[in-house]
């Protein structure tokens, strides 16, 4: 017998050899129809994978992400086995689960897989499905797997191979489909009552420019039909709110081949957004202490060698620019914490004058790979909403609460209400990819996770999502259609000051090293933008909106009473202008609407005669006839309302 310890630390004891299914079923019948997956001993398994000693589970459903994983991971290799069947030959790269859904990177060979061939492998996997085809883990020696594959001519999942250690390889069969995996998969294709290829892209293998581009396939699926229709409405409006296409009709930015890849250019509408963003921020920041600082766009190389950003993201990054001087090199600015490490560095510091905390709107410069690129959400050159706190290590929890209470107070004030603070810890297995002690990775990720129990904030702990400087606070929201976005964060770094050798005098009248936080809440300004743009479909507060109104002459002998109403509203400082094209009415109406501006002002001869306008508000139909004093006071009282709880 072996004994079992659940989540509510109760202890069952069973027969060795128990599977996660059977304690399933042991607890309900209704728990062993759901669940998907089980955590034995902080290791993610099958459900049908034998127990043999004594161990702590945790048994996951569709609504955990550990239970999506499975439950995801499983449609990639059914997924694979449908287009096996289909183009006989075809080679497999990497099938992974991804935010929402999966997929697979394929080499078809001489054939070619298009958006119209979704249709059939579909068909195919659902045909598949009906088997009910059981996942069989085995394991598998090194030397076997590389024979298996081999054969095959399958050079991807053989380079792939290369590079496992012995004694940790296996394999997952279901039906006439072999794959190399480490799982875990749920019990039989018959689990997933629905399932939807939607996209075909393509991949560079290993994410590398250099080897040969597959093709990726893009799919989702569910436990039931009714949760696939929802996804697919979700969808619908994700495609109505796309950054990329509400920025264009907002016109709010733009992009140039001419200038660049990635490189997003502001239009002056979109320039206006981004400046009350920025002076927003900067208002909060003056409350607590912050001190603003300008650094250059480029900066030595030995800068970044200093900081380690050069070794970690060297290859990432734009190649060094070289000067008529021999042996100078520059590079664009990847990050902004080396610079104002060298601010802090400028003049002796006491205790006293900790915490020093410096703030900037810096932008930086990364080479992303061309095919990653994506509107604003992902670019090459983009601005953060920096800032970094030098503190004693006294200060650090402090310090730390404040950042969280800053990012909590933006998300209240732009409607963000659904939000998870992602603790991210080094990778206890992998420990190489950062800099500093276990000493110093130990105290920094222990201030998180106190820091945000004093909050009480509902978070999640994942390993080897940290920097490669220290663990870091990544806030995850939700958006209004339910898409996770990850913007605010925070980071607790030891190994800069370090590396820069800061220092302070303390009390003792001796020297001592700082603690350096960084943080950025909007992560940054594209980014937040992107964001900001789909959760409210470009219909922005009215304080932050580039044009609060438009006026609307029916004709053009109106279009001077419409000239002389717009100068009368510039006096009290409400952003309007005059669309005064030779269109009906109706049609200016409707595209003013698709522009998202919040009060549409309508001017005839009968708003001539009174001296006043007809006022349309957008979402909200007619308000009336009102006189420009009043439609003003109208309007500002409204702003009053949402800056009072700025």
């Amino acid at each position: 017998m072996i004994k079992i310890t659940l989540p509510d630390n109760s202890v069952r004891e069973y027969p060795a050899g128990i599977t996660g299914y059977e304690i399933a079923k042991s607890i309900s019948e209704g728990l062993a129809n759901v669940v998907l997956s089980i955590t034995v001993n902080n290791e993610l398994w099958d459900l049908t994978r034998p127990i043999n000693q004594d161990s702590s589970i945790k048994l996951h459903k569709w609504e955990e992400e550990e239970g999506k994983h499975a439950f995801w991971h499983s449609s990639a290799h059914l997924m694979a086995e449908a287009l096996e069947a289909i183009y006989p030959g075809m080679k497999f790269g990497i099938g992974p689960t991804i935010e929402n859904g999966f997929y697979y990177d394929v080499d078809a060979g001489e054939k070619v897989v298009t958006e119209a061939d979704l249709v059939k492998i579909e068909a195919k996997i659902k045909e598949l499905i009906q088997q009910k085809e059981a996942f069989i883990r085995s394991e598998i020696s090194k030397a076997d797997a590389l024979k298996l594959f081999g054969d095959k001519g399958d050079q991807y999942k053989t380079e792939l191979i290369t590079e496992l250690e012995d004694g940790t390889i296996s394999l997952y069969k279901q039906g006439n489909f072999t794959d190399l995996c480490r799982g875990p998969h749920i019990p039989n294709t018959g689990y997933i009552k629905a399932i939807k290829l939607l996209s075909i892209a393509g991949a560079y293998w290993r994410g590398n420019e250099k080897n040969k581009q597959l093709t990726r396939i893009y799919g989702i699926s569910f436990p039931k039909q009714k949760l696939l229709e929802e996804y697919l409405v979700m969808l619908e409006e994700a495609k109505k709110r796309d950054h990329r296409k509400v920025g264009k009709e907002l016109e709010l930015f733009t992009f140039s081949q001419r200038v660049g890849q990635g490189l997003p250019l502001w239009l002056p509408k979109g320039a206006q957004l981004r400046e009350r963003l920025e002076q927003f921020l900067k208002k909060v920041q003056k409350q607590y202490g912050y001190l603003q600082v300008i650094t250059p766009h480029i900066g030595q190389k030995e800068l970044y060698v200093t900081s380690g950003h050069y070794e970690k993201y060297g290859k990432d990054s734009f190649q060094p620019i070289h000067t008529p001087c021999e042996g100078e090199e520059f590079l664009l600015k990847p990050m902004n914490c080396p610079h104002h490490c060298e601010i802090y560095k400028d003049k002796p510091h006491s205790y006293k004058e900790l915490p020093l905390r410096l703030a900037e709107f810096g932008t930086v410069y990364r080479y992303e790979q061309s095919g990653e690129l994506h509107g604003l959400t992902r670019v090459r050159g983009f601005t953060q909403d920096d800032a970094h706190i030098f503190c004693t290590p006294d200060q650090l929890k402090e310090e730390f609460i404040k950042v969280i209470d800053i990012i909590l107070y933006i998300f209240k004030v732009l409607e963000f209400k659904d939000y998870t603070a992602q603790i991210s810890l080094r990778d206890p297995d992998n420990r190489e990819k950062y800099i500093g002690s276990d000493e110093n990775w130990e105290k920094a990720e222990r201030a998180i996770i106190e820091a945000t129990q004093e909050k009480g904030l509902n978070t999640v702990v994942v390993k080897g999502e940290a920097a490669f400087y220290g663990p870091k606070l990544d806030f995850m929201i939700k958006d209004a259609i339910g898409r996770k976005w990850q913007l605010g964060t925070i980071q607790v770094d030891y190994n800069l000051p370090e590396r820069f050798e800061l220092e302070y005098i303390g009390a003792d009248n001796q020297k001592h090293r700082p603690v350096m936080i960084h943080r950025a809440p909007f992560g940054s300004m594209e980014r937040f933008v992107a964001v900001l743009i789909e959760h409210t479909g470009g219909k922005f507060p009215l304080w932050l909106t580039p044009e609060q109104v438009v006026l609307l002459p029916i004709s053009e002998k109106y279009n001077d009473y419409a000239k002389k109403v717009l100068n009368l509203l510039n006096n009290y400082d409400i952003r309007s202008f005059v669309d005064d094209r030779n269109e009906k009415i109706g049609k200016k109406i409707r595209d003013n609407e698709l522009k998202r501006i919040p009060f549409l002002l309508i001017v005839g001869e009968k708003e001539f005669e009174s001296e006043t306008i007809a006022v349309r508000k957008q979402g909200d139909g007619d308000k009336g006839t009102m006189s420009i004093e009043e439609f003003a006071t109208y309007i500002n009282k409204e702003v009053a309302e949402e800056l009072s709880k700025i």
